[in-house]
């Protein structure tokens, strides 16, 4: 005889979430309520006006991670210089990195580059309208491709970021860690339950845009939630409590040397590798400390490479001009910089090059007027402008 299955069982496979789904009934009344309030209240995002996929595919990228209000001046900026995926695609990466210059998290930039030379040479120029092709799709994941086929081209595709989480996190009073993996499963699980066959863009829009403006982070606004009368966790008077998080590890340090060296006018900046941190961007030359090293001998590792590249001597200050910190999600990053100037030169003048120059040079030039247009991160930015006795280097 087969054994039934116990209570603890039964209430382990609940707390998985594994089979859990949203009843039709319920679903209906979301379905009801939502769209209606989405169409009163939605904001006027200048994304939500197309239908272009290329828009749509842009404009989810760059809010990974980032506040509307942030994006919008980039996104504006960026279909301005790049009206198509083609121009994108045709694009030196220089260009799409010092338009991204600022917005942080920098991968996305390079794999939105990726990612438009894809679509032009594998896709005829056309984004793939399904979610297993537009996931193939350099930085494109579950999310994105959902969300992209799902306004643009009207697919049933659930959605799953920050904003719909911690919306159904309340809706369904879920108690468990919201970043764990059993927990996102279920999630996943509700939202795919909860999405209409039809209209699905519009749908998942009103989702996003509840956790956004009532259903927020802080002190949820449940008084005006048009679908309170469906939340369990407002029911129970939990709402302000979910969803639960895990306490979040501190960054790791990390301190770094950084010489400044300037040169009839121009400063000396060098790339970032291709991948990491920063990845593609212009630095003044650095190097990142040894575990108790002193900064002042990575300056002069720096300066001994900067010699060997450009056949010039130079002299190091030891003393450094200050310090820049920056709080990275992972890293609490320390700047410690030097200033150094070019002594001698044996018979090689370092090239003048203008910086928008394709070329993969080991080191680049940059006059004052250029540095605005440079891509350079916010961090490198705060480098450079450490103090006016920088600039009298």
């Amino acid at each position: 005889m087969a054994r039934s299955e116990s209570a603890a069982g039964r209430e382990s496979r609940r707390r998985r979430g594994a089979t859990e789904t949203a009843s039709r009934d319920f679903a209906a009344r979301l379905r009801r309520r939502l769209p209606a309030w989405y169409r009163r209240h939605r904001r006027d995002l200048p994304w939500r006006r197309t239908r272009d996929p290329y828009a749509i595919w842009l404009s989810e990228i760059m809010l990974q991670q980032t506040q509307v209000a942030t994006v919008i001046p980039y996104y504006e900026r960026f279909v301005s210089r790049f009206p198509t995926v083609q121009r994108l695609a045709a694009a030196p990466l220089d260009d799409v990195l010092r338009l991204w210059s600022g917005l942080g998290y920098y991968a996305r930039a390079r794999h939105l580059h990726a990612a438009a030379k894809r679509v032009v040479a594998e896709h005829d120029g056309r984004f793939p309208d399904t979610l297993e092709r537009l996931s193939r799709l350099p930085g494109i994941g579950r999310y994105t491709a959902a969300a992209i086929a799902s306004i643009a081209f009207d697919r049933r595709a659930a959605v799953l970021d920050g904003n719909v989480s911690r919306v159904l996190a309340r809706l369904f009073a879920v108690t468990s860690p919201i970043k764990a993996t059993i927990t996102r499963n279920r999630l996943w699980t509700l939202a795919e339950s909860l999405t209409p066959a039809k209209h699905c863009g519009d749908f998942n829009q009103a989702m996003m845009e509840l956790g956004a403006l009532v259903c927020t982070p802080a002190a949820p606004r449940c008084e005006s939630c048009p679908i309170r009368p469906l939340c369990r966790a407002a029911a129970r008077g939990i709402a302000d409590r979910l969803p639960v998080t895990a306490a979040q590890r501190a960054p790791r340090a990390m301190r770094v040397a950084v010489l400044a060296l300037r040169k009839d006018g121009r400063w000396l900046f060098e790339p970032r590798p291709a991948f990491g941190l920063w990845g593609g961007l212009w630095q003044l030359p650095t190097e990142v400390l040894d575990d108790g090293e002193p900064s002042v001998a990575a300056a002069r590792r720096i300066a001994g490479r900067v010699e060997r590249n450009l056949g010039s001597s130079i002299d190091v200050n030891p003393v450094p001009q200050g310090e820049v910190r920056r709080r990275l999600t992972h890293r609490a990053v320390t700047f410690i910089v030097y200033t150094g100037r070019f002594t001698r030169q044996d018979g090689r003048r370092p090239a003048r090059r203008a910086i928008c120059d394709p070329a993969k040079l080991p080191h680049r030039w940059c006059t004052d007027a250029e540095l605005p247009g440079a891509p350079l991160s916010t961090a490198m930015r705060a480098v450079v402008t450490l103090t006016s006795e920088l600039r009298k280097i």
